[in-house]
């Protein structure tokens, strides 16, 4: 069912905002810098699911800065989520946010009916010009997950990790290949297991997953989706973290994590509605670690218990993905168990 999170009253104080408002996103006369953006997430998870969390906190903090008053719907379902984005639309929101993989073509239809509103949606997809509304985002953290597989491949003591993702989707598979390509950089010979449970929010299916890899000799999980380091933390082995940072609710297991920031992404959209600039666009670079995107969370409880060389390689490497002398390479084909 579709939560959404406001009143009789802002509904009714939104509908009369969005018209008088003036009819094209290209006007800058919109009294929009001295007035928060009235922004709405569409979501089709819980906001606590990593990927949207993420999104949702970076609107929060906007929120919380006076730049946007910001609503939101979770759980809507692709079949739903078309018509959840006309209301938002026909109550006049500024600029709606979220995620449009389930729903790609019926969700630019929507797009294409509401000129005056701009679209921030996260898609397989590129922006088409046909479309200036639209502005398409994904995360791009392949720089943080590579990191990752360098410090994954060092605390490896097996050489054989299990990865367990939602699909094997663009936004998915570029984060796998990059992890790999770092956890070789400790062990060449290393072992993958790569598994999909179809779903972005099913953790007992994601752990049982993960509890076959760790029978078939894996000792070190990637936790691509809830419920993976749970599986390494009853079965006594190792985990690493995929865009929020899980090492506080497993301290023993959870060695590092690849945190996503979405916050470049959701400003930039932000002042590009003010200015009356926002136009088709991929924002998905915004996610990247030079632009500030994405990060290693802090060791914590592993402080000094990952290999030191692996911990040079990573200040190395960070240090030239910043400076642009080192790309990671983006593969968004499907990875495959080695």
């Amino acid at each position: 069912m579709t939560r959404h999170t406001f009143s009789r009253r802002s509904f009714l104080t939104t509908t009369a905002a969005g018209a008088v408002a003036i009819g094209t996103l290209g006007k800058a006369g919109r009294a929009l810098a001295a007035e928060p953006l009235k922004v709405a997430g569409i979501y089709t998870v819980p906001v606590e699911q990593q990927w949207v969390s993420r999104i949702h906190i970076a609107a929060l903090a906007a929120q919380d800065r006076g730049d946007i008053a910001y609503v939101y719907s979770e759980n809507t379902a692709n079949t739903d989520y078309p018509r959840v984005m006309r209301e938002y639309a026909e109550m006049g929101y500024d600029l709606i946010v979220g995620e449009i993989f389930g729903a790609e073509a019926e969700a630019r239809e929507v797009v294409a009916d509401y000129p005056n509103v701009a679209f921030l949606m996260g898609s397989s997809f590129k922006e088409d010009s046909a479309l200036p509304n639209l502005s398409v985002f994904d995360n791009y953290i392949q720089d943080a997950s590579y990191l990752l597989g360098i410090i994954a491949g060092a605390m490896s003591e097996t050489g054989n990790i299990g990865m367990v993702g939602g699909f094997p989707i663009p936004e998915v598979n570029r984060l796998m290949h990059a992890f790999i390509a770092g956890a070789k950089e400790m062990n060449p010979d290393l072992t993958v297991q790569v598994s999909f449970i179809g779903s972005w929010f099913d953790p007992p299916k994601a752990k049982e997953t993960a509890f076959a890899m760790i029978e078939n000799g894996a000792d070190m999980l990637y936790a691509e989706r809830f419920g993976v380091s749970d599986a390494a933390k009853e079965k006594g082995i190792l985990a690493v973290g995929n865009v929020i940072d899980t090492q506080p609710d497993y301290p023993d297991t959870v060695v590092a994590s690849a945190i996503w920031h979405f916050e470049p992404t959701l400003d930039a959209a932000i002042a590009a509605v003010k200015a009356g600039t926002f136009t088709a666009a991929d924002y998905g670079t915004y996610s990247f670690m030079k632009e500030g995107g994405c990060s290693l969370a802090p060791y914590g409880t592993f402080e000094g218990k990952i290999p030191q060389a692996a911990l040079d390689l990573v200040n190395e490497r960070m240090a030239a993905i910043k400076d642009g002398s080192f790309t990671v390479e983006i593969n968004d084909e499907e990875p495959k168990s080695s």
